[in-house]
């Protein structure tokens, strides 16, 4: 088995920290919902280090709002706004074929959290899983190009510990037979996501793109509207800046470079687990997440769900 990557952060560290002296002119990125949360700190670290940053967002008069004070905040100019719904295929199929020229950074951050009811998405999946999984897939897949003509190019996908409580139910992903969970339906696209950048690795290291994913930590969002607000232990919480900070550093950190296929939390690898751990605060990834298998399975299926 592959050693573990440990970088010099922690879980206290900030996305500002994990970029320090890093410098992204030149190199183009792309976020989803950077509208909010961990999005929009994402595109402000980006920024500031130099990046051209497009907000790939629901609503984009939220995104220009957003976009005019992250320019007033980092001095960049070079901060764009694009309309991208991930629950919408359409949506996405207009984003990508309209982008032109290489991609160097992806960062699928999007997303939504135990919807109470069984809500029906993208070809009639899940909501969860369309949103979460099917959305960021199209947009993944549909940039391949983009990415593969930046001779170097990062995908970082935010998973979340909830896929411990999940994998993916290959023969029944949409709750067609097994009564709706929202807990579990959540877990189940976020086991997805990892899956994602298992694959895309796998098929794309070659070309020069690596994949990632990872748990940002317990941060109070929007992304908890479901849920009656953040429950987690007030020690275990992370700030949005120290949230930002694993999905920057997979982004754009140099100690970062020719890692792929792998699964961050606290700006480090996460160890792989059996069973799900117990108590908060300790990291892992669940084996089925990384399984080679299970993320070819789930690349083919997606592919055949999308046509």
């Amino acid at each position: 088995m592959t050693e573990l990557f440990h970088s010099p952060f922690d879980r206290h560290s900030t996305a500002s920290e994990v970029i320090d002296g890093v410098d992204l002119s030149g190199r183009r990125a792309v976020i989803t919902g950077a509208t909010s949360g961990i999005g929009t700190e994402t595109a402000r670290a980006l920024a500031a280090a130099g990046a051209d940053v497009t907000l790939a967002v629901r609503r984009p008069d939220a995104g220009e709002q957003v976009a005019a004070e992250l320019r007033h905040r980092t001095g960049n100019d070079a901060i764009h706004v694009a309309p991208v719904d991930v629950a919408d295929r359409e949506s996405v199929n207009a984003f990508t074929e309209a982008w032109t020229g290489p991609l160097h950074i992806l960062v699928n951050n999007a997303g939504i959290m135990m919807l109470p009811e069984l809500q029906r998405g993208m070809r009639g999946q899940e909501q969860q899983f369309a949103t979460n999984y099917l959305g960021h897939f199209a947009l993944t897949l549909g940039l391949h190009g983009a990415l593969a003509a930046a001779g170097g190019a990062r995908v970082v996908t935010v998973s979340s510990v909830g896929h411990l409580f999940s994998p993916v139910v290959f023969d029944d992903l949409d709750y067609r037979f097994r009564p709706y969970d929202p807990l579990g339906a959540y877990g189940q696209s976020k086991t997805a996501e990892v899956l994602l950048a298992v694959e895309a690795d796998r098929r794309w290291s070659g070309e020069g793109i690596r994949a990632t994913a990872l748990h940002p930590g317990a941060i109070a969002t929007n992304l908890q509207r479901h849920t009656g607000g953040l429950k987690t232990p007030e020690p275990y919480r992370k700030t949005i800046e120290q949230g930002a900070a694993t999905s920057v550093f997979l982004a754009a950190s140099p100690l970062a470079d020719g890692i792929g296929g792998r699964y961050f939390e606290d700006v480090n690898e996460a160890p792989r687990v059996t069973s799900r751990p117990t108590e908060f605060g300790v990291p892992g990834v669940a084996a089925y997440a990384l399984d080679p298998a299970n993320a070819e399975r789930l690349w083919d299926l997606g592919t055949t769900i999308l046509r």
